[in-house]
């Protein structure tokens, strides 16, 4: 009797992986229509994602110097906070087999951080061109979140604005929510 190893399974693709991974990014910002209405969209290199802000007429706040108008600033940033952070859990998820983007149901479980607190530093006009962010989380629990980002336009050394932003997580399918722990 031969003990002959059991052949392990083909691995997917490196292009399928790719189209799952997009698939997921492109439901993530796409449930959130403020996010199309700023024109804002990610480039995704792995798991690192950069938020693109395109100029545009709109974004101006003050036609004089021209300069893009501090809230669309502060909004540039947040979103950027949230979509990493949501692409962080949606990663682990992604990995783990337990999120599928093709899925019609899909965009119905994503469930999106919300805001605590949020602070911007305005470091310099926002010129009337193309801007970029990341974020990078600090912290990450259960429950909340701290993360940081910095926006940049032509030079990433020199950066516009930047902001610390702190989240309350959404809870996962798989934990109980806070009322029903007060309940038992």
């Amino acid at each position: 009797m031969s003990l002959r190893p059991t052949p392990r399974p083909r691995p997917e693709p490196v292009q399928v992986i790719k189209q799952r991974r997009d698939a997921a990014l492109r439901s993530l910002v796409d449930g959130v229509p403020y996010i199309q209405f700023l024109g804002i969209h990610f480039d995704r290199r792995g798991d690192e994602l950069t938020a693109v802000l395109p100029f545009d007429e709109k974004l101006i706040g003050n036609p004089i110097l021209p300069a893009i108008h501090g809230g669309v600033t502060a909004a540039f940033l947040e979103v950027a906070a949230i979509i990493e952070l949501s692409w962080s859990m949606l990663w682990d998820d992604m990995e783990q087999g337990r999120f599928d983007a093709a899925a019609p149901e899909a965009l119905r479980q994503l469930r999106l951080p919300k805001t605590i607190d949020f602070t911007v530093d305005y470091l310099r006009t926002g010129l009337p061109r193309d801007a970029y962010a990341r974020a990078r989380i600090n912290r990450s629990g259960r429950r909340y979140a701290s993360v940081h980002v910095e926006a940049w336009q032509d030079n990433r050394s020199r950066l516009f604005a930047q902001a610390t932003g702190h989240f309350l997580m959404p809870a996962r399918e798989d934990e109980p929510s806070p009322a029903a722990l007060l309940s038992t």
